[in-house]
């Protein structure tokens, strides 16, 4: 990595050599700064405040001799298991943000390393009363006083400056939450711990915790929840209906095609209306940047479907010979892409952009099994984390189960796959999502698919896999050594 050169620069008095120097990068005060953030890493993993790969846990080296404008930073990179924190996975930054050391290149799936931006486009945000998706959240930090009473001028200053800041950070004591409310940053963190933890306790007990008096659970036919149901061994699992003792899991991810949703909806309903308006929305929307990108992708993978020999493949034109000779070079393409059901991301994208003009003009209506939604309703009231693997792109699953026959079932699903992580019938993928769902173990990971070839490729990769056998699936293979079901109410 780059570095500037080590020259000596005078600082309180001292000789120090200059912060961004090499000899500086790999000194004591860093080195100290990145232990500590893998120690953390660890330890909150360990106590479940944090899970999975996601966000940075930032520092300031502390050095004396350094003025605090100038100190360096020390933070920790996105795509890491906190638990599997180490000094090397650490980016070291400049006090104005700029990269002066960057983390070592990472094992499976060699993704180059990412360190967080500023809080801004992120769902969460939306949480914050005030807030929106595309704004920049800013929280002001204070510095400490010896006394409670002291702070108030200086954080009327921070809230007036930030005026749609919810709280502000105090250094070493914790979060100001306005008027005489305090909150120390570690007891906030575990009473949160401690009360999400409870929830979920109760609920599998079949206690309503809802509500102060916890009273039983009632089902949809108005008789109490059995207990004995609910109750949960973290090393047995669950007690199923029948009276088996299913694995432990912490996360569900679903295919669609054959098992949320009939094949004949996608084959009868969404592929025909894709292929039937395909020039009308290229047509409507060419001059979109979405549409543009749309372009891009079809004509690198025209251009290798070209090169391979594939089928149906033809050349299409640079954008100098007009508009229609582009558009009807596109529509040869991807009808062949349909006709041959490609599992391609090119195709995928596009699909998805039509679909979304379907479901928006309610041209089209998106399909789910009757025992869908009261399944995605029981595994979400129990802590269950369910997502969505599927060929088709992540906004066309949102648009499936936004707009189905049962309404809106998104706020049952905690986020979408697709093939950017990877094809469904290579075991790789499926170490991916593993890897960006953060579980202690694969085994916790349970995934329901119709497709055998896709079962054989996730079971390598240590997750629980369950065959979705509905009307209009492909037949099995005789021993297929899998547990099939007929209904999520068997899960």
């Amino acid at each position: 990595m780059a570095v500037a050169s080590a020259a000596p620069l005078a600082m309180n008095g001292a000789i120090k050599m200059a912060t961004n120097s090499q000899a500086y990068l790999e000194g004591t005060k860093v080195k100290q700064t990145k232990s500590l953030i893998a120690y953390l890493c660890r330890n909150f993993y360990n106590k479940g405040w944090v899970a999975g790969t996601g966000g940075s846990i930032t520092i300031k080296v502390h050095d004396n001799s350094i003025s605090k404008p100038q100190q360096l930073i020390v933070m920790s990179y996105s795509g890491v298991l906190k638990e599997r924190m180490v000094e090397e996975d650490m980016y070291v930054l400049s006090s104005n943000g700029s990269v002066l050391s960057t983390p070592l290149a990472t094992s499976y799936p060699h993704k180059p390393p990412k360190y967080s931006d500023k809080i801004t486009h992120t769902e969460m945000i939306k949480g914050i009363q005030g807030h929106s998706y595309y704004d920049e959240l800013m929280v002001p930090i204070k510095e400490n006083t010896a006394h409670e009473r002291e702070l108030p001028e200086s954080l009327t200053e921070a809230i007036k400056a930030y005026p749609k800041t919810m709280a502000v950070l105090v250094r070493n004591h914790g979060i100001y939450v306005g008027g005489d409310s305090w909150i120390s940053a570690k007891t906030q963190a575990e009473c949160y711990h401690y009360l999400f933890d409870a929830a979920v306790k109760l609920n599998q007990l079949g206690l309503d915790w809802t509500t102060p008096t916890h009273g039983l659970i009632h089902n949809s036919n108005g008789a109490l929840s059995s207990i004995r149901n609910f109750k949960m061994s973290a090393k047995a699992g669950a007690l199923a209906s029948n009276g088996d003792i299913e694995p432990l899991r912490r996360c569900i991810v679903l295919d669609i095609e054959g098992t949320t949703t009939p094949i004949s909806f996608v084959t009868d309903v969404l592929f025909p209306y894709a292929r039937d308006n395909v020039r009308r929305h290229l047509d409507a929307t060419y001059d979109s940047a979405e549409t543009q990108e749309d372009i891009m992708l079809l004509r690198a993978q025209v251009q290798e479907d070209l090169e391979n020999g594939v089928a149906g493949a033809v050349p299409i034109p640079s954008n100098d010979a007009g508009k229609e000779e582009v558009i009807a070079a596109l529509v040869t393409n991807v009808e062949a892409m349909i006709k041959a059901d490609r599992k391609i991301t090119a195709l995928k994208e596009l699909q998805g952009h039509i679909w979304q003009t379907g479901f928006k003009n309610n041209e089209l209506e998106g399909v789910v099994f009757d025992d869908v939604p009261k399944a995605l309703e029981r595994w979400a009231a129990s802590g269950i984390k369910v997502y969505i693997y599927s060929s088709g792109s992540r906004l066309a699953q949102r648009l499936l189960f936004g707009y189905t026959n049962y309404g809106d079932l998104r706020k049952y699903l905690c986020g979408f796959f697709d093939t950017t992580v990877g094809n469904k019938k290579e075991t790789k993928s499926y170490h991916e999502i593993t890897a960006s769902l953060g579980v202690d173990n694969p085994s916790e990971i349970l995934f329901v698919t119709d497709v055998y070839q896709e079962a054989i490729a996730a079971k390598p990769a240590g997750l629980e896999v369950i065959i979705s056998v509905r009307p209009g699936n492909g037949a099995l293979p005789d021993n297929h050594g899998f547990r099939t079901i007929k209904s999520f109410s068997e899960i």
